[in-house]
């Protein structure tokens, strides 16, 4: 990789992580980027569906089924464009699951950054399975 890649790497994350503060989610909040050719092409963070209180949480403090995660939001407002993901590069602040990861293999994105290894790492998996290439970006490092 590149110094100058390197050095973009870090500030997509940067950016990423300060979209993740638009999250509404107490327990974590995730962003996400969709670069293509140096342009971000869409966001996302984690949170409810359009129209739905603005709680992740149910009264236990556990997060409720259908919070959108940060990939996924940002993939679906591409998906509503016309713009294409084809190619692209997603930034996001914490690793995928294996849901996103099936949405980033369907979405034609080919490299993804991110910043926070999540306990369970069958998404990475998947998508190290599918050819994408994977950078983890450790917090120091940006």
């Amino acid at each position: 990789m590149t110094e100058k890649q390197q050095l973009l790497d870090s500030r997509y994350m940067r950016m990423a992580r300060i979209w993740a503060e638009n999250s509404y989610c107490e327990r974590r909040k995730v962003g996400a980027l969709l670069v293509k050719n140096q342009m971000i092409i869409s966001d996302g963070y984690n949170g409810t569906p359009s129209g739905f209180e603005n709680n992740c949480e149910d009264e236990n403090n556990v997060s409720k089924p259908y919070v959108l995660h940060a990939e996924a939001n940002a993939i679906t407002k591409i998906a509503r464009s016309h713009n294409s993901s084809d190619n692209a590069t997603l930034y996001v602040t914490a690793s995928p699951c294996i849901e996103c990861a099936k949405l980033i293999i369907q979405s034609g994105i080919k490299r993804v950054v991110f910043g926070e290894q999540y306990r369970i790492m069958d998404g990475v998996e998947l998508l190290q399975r599918a050819k994408i290439e994977i950078v983890y970006l450790e917090k120091e490092d940006e």
